[in-house]
């Protein structure tokens, strides 16, 4: 059964599609029915499967730290479409909380180039396409080190900040103009990002469980659901918001 008929023939265009929370995002979309453009860095067996099952889907390897990249896949698309109803900035990496004197200036460019940057780059590529049709939706993803310290290291928390500020001040500029944009803050997400906490005997990903409230940590696919319903016409009216989904981290 179909929860959100209204994206049926929607166009999407999203980054990090490969693997993780992008992945889970694709697939609930082209599951309602929507037209999924996605890139990632590198292209997974996951995605590849998910791209044969679903017609819909259109992968691009692109390098979205790099301007060049990113306008010549959004030409490709614009080429094909006319309109473009929703945007994902999902792609992001971490830095594996290194504190700044462990941090090098090529590891903060990497870290703010990837998270950061990339949703200024590609946002500036779809939003004047939005304008013109006087709607779109944009979601961004955050995290809680965009909140709080401890979810990542120096520039991981600087570049989360960002984009939650980046989020309030496209929603700001933009609202009026039939655009609405939001963020989502994840905390413990069990996806292949965050791999490292569960090698070996998993004590990290046991200790993290034990400190969110929920004493868990959460699935790709809750992540997703939440992005359904922040896109959807059901939150016509929420802008300019970050969405923890965190277990409870940030209430603590």
């Amino acid at each position: 059964m179909n929860l959100y008929p209204e994206f049926e023939g929607k166009v999407v265009v999203m980054t990090g599609v490969s693997s993780g929370i992008g992945l889970e995002q694709a697939k609930a979309f082209l599951q309602a029915g929507a037209i999924v453009y996605g890139a990632d860095v590198k292209e997974s067996a996951e995605i590849k499967e998910v791209e044969q099952k679903f017609p819909t889907l259109s992968f691009q390897q692109v390098d979205i730290r790099k301007k060049k990249d990113i306008h010549m896949w959004t030409e490709k698309i614009k080429k094909e479409i006319s309109t473009v109803d929703i945007l994902l900035n999902t792609a992001g990496i971490l830095d594996n909380y290194a504190p700044t004197l462990d941090t090098n200036e090529e590891q903060w460019d990497n870290i703010f180039n990837t998270n950061l940057k990339s949703m200024f780059l590609l946002t500036n590529e779809i939003l004047p396409v939005m304008l013109k049709q006087k709607h779109g939706v944009i979601v961004n993803m955050a995290s809680i080190a965009g909140l709080v310290a401890g979810g990542g290291g120096a520039a991981y928390t600087a570049a989360k900040h960002g984009i939650i500020g980046y989020t309030k001040q496209l929603a700001y500029d933009y609202a009026d103009k039939g655009i609405r944009v939001n963020c989502i803050a994840p905390g413990a997400i069990n996806t292949p990002m965050n791999a490292a906490d569960f090698a070996g005997d998993g004590a990290m990903a046991k200790e993290v469980a034990r400190l969110t409230p929920a004493k868990r940590w959460a699935k790709p696919k809750e992540v997703a659901e939440m992005t359904l319903y922040l896109a959807s016409p059901r939150a016509d009216y929420v802008h300019g918001t970050v969405f923890t989904i965190d277990g409870g981290w940030t209430v603590k």
